[in-house]
């Protein structure tokens, strides 16, 4: 199967190239606009990775 069609590539492809950038080189607002986009790519992230701590927290608190 081509890795390119699981789910997630391309925002972690997103991720990695976001997170490779030098920001020290970049004008303060694209540093900021750099920031958020990772920050934003992060949740989006850990929203789409099954996660099964969340499901033994559910049953946790029953």
């Amino acid at each position: 199967m081509d890795p390119r069609d699981t789910p997630g590539y391309r925002l972690h492809r997103a991720l990695s190239s976001l997170t490779s950038i030098d920001i020290d080189q970049l004008e303060p607002a694209d540093q900021e606009r750099i920031s958020t986009a990772t920050t934003l790519l992060e949740q989006v992230d850990v929203l789409t990775q099954p996660n099964t701590m969340r499901d033994g927290d559910v049953h946790g608190e029953s």
